[in-house]
């Protein structure tokens, strides 16, 4: 029993650790912790059943003592139900305040003002941008005058100037075909550069200048490293002067890198909006996950107080059933050794206290028996002697009662002395003279004995018998 706790221990145990380690991860790696909690769960929930077995064998243990009569089961019994209490009853309570935190505090994530600052957020970053985006696209028209009267083989001087002038990463000049005329900035040592799209170039002939912004579209996974390079890539139109028909229209396209600090943000905000959004939507979810793992907690919890009750309280118990029972034993008269703990505690003293108590009262028992057996034999021994003796001797008490006699003292009284065993010298028919002699006696040698310090006296007289004197000492 005691290795089927301690295992059953040893397991709530371990289980513990690992629903700690796993509530602390959930807390850094929620995608992991989603993505394994049904297995988990089940597991735990495997385990919380072989703990209900254990459990339900241990009752079943303790209620068959119980029934059948062995000493100290009540006592067992009583000190489990006192451990059980002392750790379910804390446990419950930190369930039940746990519960009202985590409900209360899963409805808090998704409350209505987080959810207008994240939409005030994404708000302003899309501000932010299309502002930007416009801006270069002003930029753009405005310094594509400069290329209107440049021929195409100057133009790449012309585009150099231009990215100088806004800080561009790159800059150039397209045909109304989409093809390149003239690069400045990494664009050159491209072979193939990205082309605009004929949409792009209707819109541009349009609106005269258009922008959009590149490198935003994918945010990068938590922890894989800095921000993507975000781009405004803005293209206008370059008029030509006059009014020449047949002339085909150039595009001048320009690339601004973004701020990392104002891409870092948007891509921020554009994250938390995001996990909020999956989040709100598994509400429900996230409360039935926290609040189960909660309760299988308590439940192990509780299993594990009831495991460590029954273990303590048989161990608490032990000593005390080895003194009661020795007790029993010893008021039954039974000396012989018990057992002993040899704990360092306070009850494997006592026990060890009383085994060495038993054992000395074992002796003395031995001794007295001993005693009163040397004590039978002296006896037996001076009633031989007595029976054989030819003179009389008759043992008196205080009060004149006759004790005990022998032969002699039957034979020389001529009375049977023995049936008269127990009552006063005296009464013994032919003897009242004789018994009142003594008696008187016996009260002078008291009255001696207070006056002088005697300690034995020694009288004669003389009997008379059927006529016939006989002389007798006593």
């Amino acid at each position: 029993m005691r290795w089927a706790l301690g295992v059953g221990a040893a397991l709530v145990t371990a289980i513990g650790l690992v629903l700690m380690f796993l509530l602390a991860q959930a807390t850094n790696n929620r995608a992991l912790y989603e993505q394994n909690y049904a297995r988990l769960f089940g597991i735990n929930v495997v385990v919380a059943g072989l703990l209900v077995l254990v459990l339900a064998w241990v009752a079943f243990r303790l209620l068959r003592r119980l029934r059948q009569g062995k000493f100290g089961s009540r006592l067992l019994i009583k000190l489990a139900a006192i451990f059980a209490l002392v750790g379910v009853v804390p446990g419950a309570l930190v369930y039940v305040v746990s519960y009202q935190f985590v409900a209360r505090s899963i409805e808090s994530w998704f409350d209505v003002k987080v959810e207008g600052a994240l939409d005030a957020g994404l708000n302003l970053g899309r501000a932010t941008l299309d502002s930007l985006s416009d801006d270069v696209a002003a930029k753009a028209r405005s310094v594509s005058g400069q290329l209107a009267d440049v021929p195409d083989a100057s133009a790449g001087l012309v585009l150099e100037r231009i990215r100088d002038q806004l800080g561009a990463s790159d800059a150039m000049l397209w045909t109304g075909g989409a093809q390149l005329v003239a690069g400045a900035g990494a664009s050159r040592f491209q072979l193939s550069p990205e082309r605009p799209t004929p949409q792009q170039l209707r819109q541009v002939r349009a609106d005269r200048s258009v922008a959009h912004i590149e490198g935003l579209d994918e945010a990068p996974a938590p922890g894989a490293g800095p921000p993507p390079v975000a781009t405004v890539r803005a293209i206008a139109l370059v008029q030509r002067p006059g009014f020449e028909f047949n002339t085909e229209p150039r595009y001048l396209q320009i690339t601004l890198p973004l701020p990392p600090a104002v891409v870092a943000n948007a891509l921020a905000v554009q994250e938390a909006n995001r996990e909020y959004q999956e989040r709100a939507l598994a509400r429900e979810g996230l409360r039935r996950m926290y609040i189960g793992t909660l309760t299988l907690s308590l439940f192990l919890a509780v299993f594990g107080a009831v495991l460590l009750a029954v273990l303590f309280g048989n161990q608490l118990a032990r000593p005390l059933l080895v003194l009661a029972d020795g007790v029993r034993q010893v008021a039954a008269g039974d000396l012989r050794p018990t057992a002993v703990l040899q704990g360092k505690d306070e009850l494997g003293g006592l026990t060890r206290s009383f085994a060495v108590m038993t054992q000395q009262l074992s002796d003395a028992r031995g001794a007295v028996e001993k005693t009163m057996g040397q004590l039978d034999a002296a006896r037996a021994n001076l009633q031989t002697i007595l029976d054989n003796l030819t003179s009389g001797v008759i043992v008196l008490d205080a009060g004149g009662k006759v004790l005990s006699t022998n032969p002699g003292a039957t034979r020389v009284l001529r009375a049977p002395l023995a049936a008269f065993e127990g009552q006063r010298l005296a009464e013994v028919p032919g003897l009242a003279d004789f018994g009142q002699s003594v008696q008187q006696q016996f009260d002078d040698f008291q009255v001696e004995r207070l006056q002088h310090g005697l300690d034995h006296w020694q009288h004669a007289f003389e009997l008379h018998a059927a006529g016939n004197g006989l002389s007798q000492d006593a």
